[in-house]
């Protein structure tokens, strides 16, 4: 079925595949937003939901920043936020409830502000109270712009010296290099040849728990996300150590009968210890849950890995939702969802 092109352009009416085809764009983007001096910032608090704050996750593994860093996904912000805060406001919407009642509190704290939205009540708030505005351009889901929200990010943290210099380009050389990386995931690739393809198949009709390191756990979360939006199947993410102390027992006994699928994302880049508790971990779970398909990050660098193995993911949970004979874009029961949370 993954091999009929004409049945996946009928499925993939919106050409998901397409984006992710082009996501190494995003990393490019110039946003062309001169910022305000801010000096005095100790430190950072982004607030946005779903794929709106995913990317913030990366950044806890790479680049890291200078200065203490949260992601809040809620209607609050924490206590400390004040005027020494930058407050990053993210909604691809512009419309997310929870990160514009934070936005609210965090004006009121006195906090620096710089808005990251596609449109909506955000961006004209932005303009309204003149915050600078990193416009994503729209027309794709959030999940899959996650390259541009964090292109934006460097792009605002590299000038303020939160995180260290020349960033921004090693962003932009990597995306050259995903480019040439992504050619063997194409539709008309065929399964025999097609690695996204194959393991599509093999995490088909079942639920998918996807374990990394903590370097490349910002991804493992990706794919969850990704397997729950484009597939419409249930995932769940955890990462190793903290696997071994609570979530590793729950593998040996109930239910015995396990319809899981097993995804781990090892890279030579964790501690060596992480790498470790791989192996180990395997052999002592070996029949009592489904033995793990494995991925490996290809790259040398920590932000090759990362984004290798996003867009990889990426084109793994759309052949997924394609098997499942649906449309991976739409996500109509967040839209009613939001309906019925309005009435």
């Amino acid at each position: 079925m993954l091999d009929d092109l004409k049945l996946i352009h009928k499925r993939d009416a919106q050409d998901a595949l397409g984006v992710a085809e082009k996501q190494w764009q995003q990393l490019a983007h110039d946003y062309n937003v001169k910022l305000p001096e801010l000096t005095g910032i100790t430190n950072i608090v982004l607030a946005g939901m779903g794929g709106s704050s995913l990317p913030g996750v990366f950044l806890r593994s790479w680049p890291g920043t200078r200065v203490p860093f949260e992601i809040v996904r809620d209607y609050n912000v924490p206590d400390y936020v004040n005027e020494h805060t930058l407050f990053i406001s993210s909604s691809y919407s512009g419309n997310t409830e929870e990160t514009l009642t934070a936005l609210h509190e965090a004006e009121s704290r006195q906090a620096r502000i710089v808005v990251l939205s596609a449109g909506g009540k955000l961006t004209e708030h932005a303009k309204t109270k003149n915050h600078p505005l990193f416009l994503i351009p729209s027309g794709i889901q959030p999940r899959m712009s996650s390259f541009y929200f964090l292109t934006a990010f460097i792009q605002i943290l590299e000038p303020l010296g939160l995180i260290d210099k020349g960033k921004r380009a090693e962003l932009e050389t990597a995306a050259k290099w995903l480019k040439d990386q992504t050619a063997s995931w194409q539709a008309d690739v065929p399964t025999t040849k097609n690695p996204a393809k194959r393991l599509a198949l093999e995490l088909f009709g079942k639920s998918v728990v996807v374990y990394s390191g903590p370097k490349l756990f910002p991804v493992a979360n990706k794919w969850k996300i990704c397997m729950n939006e484009n597939a419409k199947n249930v995932a769940w993410t955890n990462q190793y150590p903290e696997f071994n102390h609570n979530e590793f027992i729950g593998w040996s006994s109930h239910p015995t009968q396990k319809p899981y699928a097993v995804v781990e994302i090892r890279s030579n880049l964790e501690h060596e210890r992480i790498q470790k508790r791989f192996e180990v971990t395997e052999r002592l779970l070996s029949g009592l849950r489904p033995a793990p398909e494995v991925v490996t990050p290809k790259g040398k660098t920590l932000l090759e890995q990362l984004l290798w193995t996003s867009n990889f993911g990426d084109y793994v949970s759309l052949y997924v939702a394609l098997l499942n004979g649906l449309n991976p874009t739409p996500v109509d029961l967040v839209e009613k969802l939001k309906v019925l949370l309005n009435q």
